[in-house]
C-alpha cells in the first residue's frame, strides 16, 4: 500500500556523514557482465536499489516465475520463463539484448509504466544481427518474447545516438559473446556519452577490449578475464545532498567513498553545483560539501551528458527563484514519467512555469511564492520524489506522495535525511 511522507526541517542548517549505496548505474552493467563471464568476473558491494537488485535476482534465477501463471492469448507458452521486471527500466533493456544469447525462451514484461516505454529502437538492432524476438502485446513496447541460442546474421548494426544511452550499452554489454562480435554504428549526436564510456571502461576491466573510432564502436569475440569490479557509491544520489547543501543556509557533509575521477557521469553535479556557492573536496576516502554563500551567475545548463541530474538541478533553480534555461532534456520525456510533464506540474505549486520552446526550456520565476505547505505528486518516479525532497528548506511542509517510489534507486533515502535533521513523518 502507497504512503506518504511529510518532511520538515526547522534548522536551515546541515551537517554530518551520509554513507550512499552503490550505483546503479555501474552495479546493473557489472551483474550483466558477471553473468556473461561464466563465473571469472565477481560484483563487489552490489547496491541496495531495487532495480539493482530486481537484475541480480533475474540473473541467478531467484525470482524465476513459470510462465504458465501468464495468460497471452496466441502464445504457446508452456517452456516458457516469464521475467517481470516491474519498472526497471535498465533491466528491461539490458536483459533484451542478454536473453538473445541464452539457450532458453522468455517472455520479458514489467509495470504498466513499463509496457509504454519503448523498446522498438533495441529490438530492431538484435534482429537486425539475427535475434529472434516478437512483440507480446504493442508492437514497439514491451512485454516481448526472446528466443535465445542467437543465430548470428551480421556483426554491424547501426543505431540512434540521440534516444538512449541505454540501448547502446545492452549491445556492447552481449558483444564479446557474439560469434561474430560487434561493429556499431552510432547515428547523430550520442546523448549521455558518459554512460556508454562507463561501459566501455567496466568492460576492459573485465578484459574486453574495444575500438572507438568517430561514430563506430567495434568489439571482437573475446573471452572475460577473472577480476572482481567494485561498485562505487552512486552519485546520482549524491546529487541530492548537492541540492540540500544548496538549500540551506549553512552546509557540512562527508560523502564517503565517492572519487574525483569517477566513471559515473553524474559526479559533474560537483561542477554544476559549484555555480551555487557549494565546494567539494576529495580528502579522507571520500568528498566533503560545503556551503558558501554567493551569486549564481550562470544562465544556461545542458544537460545531455547528465539527464538524471536534470530534475535536480531545475528544482534548485526554481527554489532560489534563478530562471535559467536548460538544453539536453530529450531523454526526459520517456522516463520513469514524462519527467518534463511532471516538472511542470509540480513546480506550478511554487509558481514557476517551466516553459519548453522547441528544445530549449526556461524557468520563469516571476509568480514565483513560497506556500506554507505543498503536495508534491511523484509519478512513480523516483528522482521526482528525491529532487523535491530539498524544497523543505524552504518551505515549511511539503508532503511527498508514494515516499517507497525512492526504493528504485535510494532505498535509505528518508532514513538517511531523518539522521540530519529532516523529520520525515507519515501523515
Amino acid at each position: 500500500m502507497k504512503h506518504n511522507i511529510i518532511l520538515t526541517k526547522t534548522s536551515k542548517t546541515v551537517n554530518g556523514t551520509v554513507q550512499l549505496t552503490g550505483s546503479k548505474s555501474e552495479c546493473n552493467r557489472a551483474l550483466i557482465i558477471e553473468a556473461l563471464s561464466n563465473g571469472k568476473v565477481k560484483v563487489e558491494n552490489i547496491s541496495d536499489a531495487a532495480d539493482a537488485q530486481t537484475l541480480s535476482e533475474v540473473l541467478s534465477r531467484k525470482s524465476e516465475v513459470l510462465s504458465q501463471k501468464a495468460n497471452y492469448s496466441g502464445l504457446e507458452t508452456k517452456d516458457l520463463r516469464l521475467v517481470d521486471i516491474g519498472p526497471a527500466g535498465t533491466a528491461m533493456r539490458f536483459l533484451t539484448a542478454y536473453f538473445t544469447l541464452q539457450d532458453e525462451e522468455v517472455i520479458l514484461t514489467g509495470s504498466a509504466r513499463m509496457k509504454q516505454r519503448p523498446i522498438g529502437v533495441l529490438v530492431d538492432a538484435l534482429r537486425e544481427i539475427g535475434a529472434q524476438i516478437d512483440y507480446v502485446e504493442n508492437e514497439g513496447f514491451p512485454p516481448i518474447k526472446l528466443k535465445g541460442s542467437l543465430s548470428q546474421q551480421s556483426n554491424k548494426v547501426s543505431i540512434k545516438g540521440n534516444i538512449s544511452s541505454q540501448y547502446i550499452t545492452a549491445l556492447l554489454l552481449i558483444a564479446a559473446r557474439m560469434p561474430l562480435g560487434l561493429e556499431l554504428h552510432i547515428e547523430g549526436d550520442l546523448t549521455s556519452r558518459p554512460y556508454v564510456e562507463m561501459t566501455l571502461a567496466m568492460l576492459q576491466t573485465a578484459g574486453i577490449q574495444h575500438n572507438w573510432v568517430d561514430n563506430v564502436i567495434s568489439i571482437e569475440p573475446q573471452e572475460f578475464k577473472p577480476t572482481s569490479i567494485y561498485i562505487e557509491p552512486d552519485w546520482s544520489a549524491a546529487s541530492y545532498w548537492y541540492a540540500i547543501a544548496a538549500l540551506s543556509e549553512e552546509a557540512e557533509l562527508f560523502l564517503p567513498g565517492l572519487t574525483q575521477y569517477s566513471l559515473q557521469g553524474d559526479s559533474v553535479i560537483t561542477e554544476i553545483m559549484a555555480n551555487f556557492g557549494i565546494t567539494s573536496q576529495f580528502k579522507d576516502g571520500g568528498v566533503y560539501l560545503q556551503k558558501e554563500v554567493k551569486p549564481v551567475f550562470r544562465k544556461i545548463f545542458d544537460m545531455k551528458e547528465c539527464p538524471d541530474l536534470a530534475q535536480t538541478v531545475i528544482v534548485v533553480c526554481a527554489a532560489l527563484g534563478h530562471e535559467a534555461t536548460f538544453t539536453g532534456l530529450e531523454t526526459l520525456k520517456i522516463k520513469e514519467t514524462d519527467r518534463i510533464k511532471a516538472l511542470q506540474n509540480e513546480l506550478a505549486k511554487i509558481g514557476v512555469k517551466l516553459v519548453e520552446k522547441g528544445q530549449v526550456y526556461k524557468l520563469d520565476c516571476s509568480e514565483k511564492q513560497i506556500p506554507d505547505r505543498i503536495f508534491v505528486n511523484t509519478y512513480d518516479d523516483h528522482r521526482m520524489a528525491m529532487a523535491f525532497a530539498p524544497l523543505a528548506l524552504v518551505v515549511p511542509e511539503v508532503e511527498i506522495e508514494d515516499a517507497d517510489v525512492v526504493e528504485k534507486s535510494y532505498p535509505a533515502f528518508w532514513g538517511d535525511l531523518e539522521k540530519l535533521g529532516f523529520s520525515p513523518l507519515t501523515p
